[in-house]
């Protein structure tokens, strides 16, 4: 894995000169909590230390052009309306500026490089933490600081307006409000974050990349919300949050599958979130870890954004289990592939890992990417014209 300074160096060789601003923004995992940020449930992710990093020169112009290694490059027009075009990346890019613009906010004309270690396809939101590390650099050439919630938010409306995905605010917000040893607890129906402590240094996750992703996925998150919302509707609640697990047995057959096993799921994962931090504060691990599985059951039979590779991961994990040093695992993300997430002892990690890829391999033919993780530090500012050198400035 490339650390944050490696890829800030990279950044600046890539540019070809001594940038102006550097923003980084983390990829995130989800601890607990999956497809009810949409839903006003609680989520618990955390920022992980892997990074989106971009460095820019200022260019004189009055326009913004990306690279990045393999994709192609985007020119961006500033200080004037946008639309979604080619190429499909951009319109992240795109839907960051323009919000910015909607706040008379309008960046002098750059040349930005873009490096990361976040890895795409897998479920660990490189998207939000492209769109966190676009809002964080334009806060750095604009000369501003957005509340984080603003920039959270900001980037969403991107998603939604320029990518035309539908997302919850789980990954913004996690990329937004992350610090080291915190997991980030979202109240997604306030829309308020609470820090979790997470500093037991016993305690590490290991994140397993199945390197798949199933097409079948091609509209199956719009579909999935949609079924939340029917099921919400006939069951005649403003708010799953006041929704009981006899609510939705009182209307199942008015539902109907798949949209009552749909309720079902985020009326369980709602109640396991809470538990699982409660669990958490109290050092109870055995619960902690039965709730991850569970968790996992209920996305596979329930939501129905499981697959097969990310059902072998999570077995095996269970098959080493606590004797091993494992706590739980279930899978992350928005399914039909991407990752699992596996707590457990730190001392056992890279066995755990080394134990996870050589039996996946051997199960799926995949060879899997398995790194480890602690919470780590949000959006930030790296660097602001410092004669070539760099240092930190966390927001």
């Amino acid at each position: 894995m490339e650390k944050i300074e490696q890829l800030v160096e990279k950044a600046q060789e890539l540019l070809g000169g001594n940038a102006d601003v550097i923003a980084a923004s983390p990829g995130r995992v989800n601890l607990i909590g999956e497809h009810i940020d949409y839903c006003d449930g609680f989520v618990m992710p955390f920022a992980l230390d892997r990074y989106i990093v971009i460095a820019a020169l200022k260019n004189g112009t009055n326009q913004a052009k990306f690279s990045s290694v393999g994709m192609p490059d985007v020119t961006i027009p500033l200080g004037q309306a946008l639309e979604c075009d080619e190429p499909k990346w951009g319109n992240y890019l795109r839907g960051v500026i323009h919000g910015f613009f909607q706040r008379g906010l309008v960046p002098p004309g750059f040349d930005a490089c873009l490096v990361s270690s976040v890895p795409g396809g897998a479920g660990l939101s490189s998207s939000a933490a492209l769109e966190c590390a676009v809002a964080t650099l334009l806060e750095g050439l604009c000369g501003v600081t957005l509340e984080k919630k603003a920039k959270a938010l900001l980037c969403q409306k991107a998603e939604h307006d320029f990518a035309h995905v539908p997302c919850g605010i789980m990954d913004q917000f996690a990329s937004t409000f992350g610090e080291k040893d915190k997991l980030v607890m979202i109240d997604c129906r306030t829309g308020e974050p609470t820090m979790v402590p997470f500093e037991n240094p016993n305690l590490t996750v290991i994140i397993a990349n199945t390197r798949v992703h199933h097409e079948l996925s091609d509209g199956g998150y719009a579909l999935r919300r949609k079924h939340t919302e029917d099921a919400l509707a006939i069951i005649g609640k403003s708010s799953w949050r006041d929704v009981t697990m006899a609510d939705v047995e009182a209307v199942w057959e008015t539902m109907g599958s798949p949209v009552n096993l749909r309720a079902r799921h985020v009326v369980g994962e709602i109640s396991r979130t809470q538990d699982a931090a409660k669990a958490l504060a109290a050092g109870d691990f055995e619960t902690l870890g039965r709730l991850m599985y569970e968790s996992h059951l209920s996305l596979k039979d329930d939501f129905a954004v499981s697959c097969r590779e990310l059902d072998i991961m999570v077995e095996i994990a269970k098959e080493i289990g606590q004797e091993g040093g494992v706590i739980g695992a279930r899978m992350t993300g928005g399914g039909f592939g991407g990752s699992t997430v596996t707590l457990c002892e730190s001392h056992r990690a890279q066995e755990i890992i080394e134990t996870m890829a050589q039996e996946y391999e051997k199960r799926c033919g995949i060879t899997a990417e398995i790194f480890s993780s602690r919470p780590s530090l949000g959006a930030h500012l790296v660097k602001i014209g410092n004669n070539g050198g760099w240092s930190w400035d966390p927001k």
